[in-house]
């Protein structure tokens, strides 16, 4: 078989592994999913009317949705880390070290699991918005395949950083923490609520981070709002950090064990 062939067959395997694994440990995942789906709630039904500045909640869900879809990235990612972690710290990496398999198909195979479980993630929530009352009537063909494509692609470049993360911890709970700003950077981003509404000195903080133009972005093509500079800020970011998530976590997963 050629060299391709092999890494092929060798991160298949890889990615059964993983999905096997998150069948038989289904908590990590959905513990992960109750963060987006209760600020869902809370948000809509709580303080849906108050948030929507006198517009009415209607018009609040349709503003949140699609930060919380991206919410449901970030804070999904975060099983990745503690997976690669956990697989680090009990030594299966070291076994398959030894064995005669593409080496690059273990992380791919973690890479591929994730972005398929966080894909299904953001389907879930998405089902959730709907029920909530979401509606994305105005939306084209392209533009729904723009957003499924924009979800893809900030799902595979979190998924590089969570890997990174993950292989850079020393144990689980370390790399629950490392990646806790995946869950922290949407809520102070424009998530909730406007760029505009936020005091001058906290604006920078939200507006040059990489969920507000991914968030905006998401908006304008399910919404038909304006979009502006944030779709190319959106891919760009998304790029740089697949770029960056992969050489980081290539250069750690080479590395020799102590």
């Amino acid at each position: 078989m050629s060299t391709l062939s092999l890494a092929v067959r060798d991160s298949a395997t890889m990615l059964r592994r993983d999905l096997l694994h998150a069948r038989r440990y289904p908590s990590l995942t959905l513990n992960l999913l109750l963060t987006p789906v209760m600020l869902l709630l809370l948000f809509v039904y709580i303080f849906g009317d108050t948030m929507s500045g006198g517009a009415g909640r209607d018009a609040y869900i349709a503003y949140i949705v699609p930060g919380i879809l991206l919410m449901t990235i970030g804070s999904t990612t975060v099983g990745t880390a503690v997976s690669v972690s956990m697989d680090m710290s009990e030594g299966i990496i070291a076994r398959f070290r030894t064995m005669a398999i593409h080496r690059g198909s273990i992380l791919f195979g973690h890479v591929a699991g994730s972005v398929l479980r966080t894909l299904m993630s953001v389907v879930l929530v998405g089902a959730v918005g709907v029920a909530m009352g979401f509606r994305s009537t105005d939306a084209t063909v392209l533009e729904w395949l723009g957003a499924i494509g924009l979800l893809a692609l900030f799902t595979l470049a979190f998924t590089w950083i969570a890997v990174g993360m993950g292989l850079g911890s020393p144990n689980a709970e370390a790399a629950s923490n490392n990646a806790t700003p995946l869950i922290l950077l949407p809520l102070i981003s424009s998530a909730f609520v406007p760029l505009g509404s936020m005091p001058g000195w906290f604006r920078p903080i939200a507006e040059y981070q990489p969920f507000t133009p991914a968030i905006e972005t998401l908006r304008g093509l399910l919404l038909g709002t304006e979009i502006g500079h944030n779709g190319w800020l959106a891919v760009a970011w998304c790029i740089g950090l697949t770029v960056l998530g992969y050489f980081w976590s290539r250069a750690q997963f080479e590395r020799e064990p102590k």
